[in-house]
């Protein structure tokens, strides 16, 4: 009797095809700035345009997401500066992950307008190879100039999109600064030390919020051109 935990040959075709989707998946879940990764997903259907659209919705997710978590962090400061010394270190290590949510947020952030990035850059560098492939002039020049515009419009989201990015750090660095100052200084005199920071961070938070903002319109601006077009 052969042992139990040998594979029966029936089960052949059934591993080979789980070993084929697994693999078929590896490609899938490949790094996006790969052509294997785009090319293996136009084949089910998916092009790149319709990718460009989802991942601009993924990075306007993600600046609202960090737009609220700023001002969650912001409001997690102004308690800590309230608090009596006896419950200090409790408000420190609230304030402490508070920073670490907000920088998961900035860094999900950071990838996903670089996401927006590459497969825009793809897809645009594709529109303009096939430009050549065009037969007829009027059609290749209406192309050609449905091409400039959208890429206008995507350079225009972009500039706000890394304009709302480049205020993520701005706001980080004294938010990191004042929880490695309340590590060392786990006493009362501490936070009164802390109110003019506070206002230089509330400054930068409202500044950040704004950006984000803009950006976020102008993604919206842009998602529905592009599904118009």
């Amino acid at each position: 009797m052969l042992h139990r935990n040998v594979v029966s040959l029936s089960n052949l075709p059934l591993l080979s095809a789980l070993f084929h989707s697994t693999l078929f998946l590896s490609v899938l879940s490949f790094s996006g700035c790969s052509s294997t990764y785009y090319a293996a997903m136009e084949k089910i259907g998916i092009p790149k345009r319709d990718l460009m659209i989802k991942r601009v919705s993924a990075a306007q997710d993600s600046q609202e997401q960090a737009k609220e978590q700023f001002k969650d962090a912001l409001e997690r400061f102004r308690s800590v500066l309230s608090v009596d010394g006896g419950v200090l270190e409790e408000k420190y290590n609230a304030l402490s992950a508070e920073l670490e949510r907000t920088e998961k947020r900035a860094t999900d952030v950071h990838n996903r307008i670089d996401s927006v990035e590459d497969v825009s850059e793809a897809l645009f560098a594709e529109w303009q190879r096939e430009l050549s492939q065009y037969s007829n002039s009027s059609l290749r020049y209406s192309s050609e100039e449905k091409l400039r515009t959208s890429r206008d419009r995507y350079q225009e989201m972009m500039r706000a999109m890394r304009k709302a990015e480049s205020k993520l750090e701005p706001v980080l660095q004294p938010l990191r600064d004042n929880v490695l100052f309340l590590k060392h200084n786990l006493n009362a005199r501490a936070i009164s030390s802390l109110d003019t920071e506070l206002r230089s961070v509330e400054v930068k938070v409202d500044t950040l919020i704004r950006e984000l903002e803009q950006s976020i319109d102008e993604s919206n601006r842009f998602i529905k051109e592009m599904e118009g077009a």
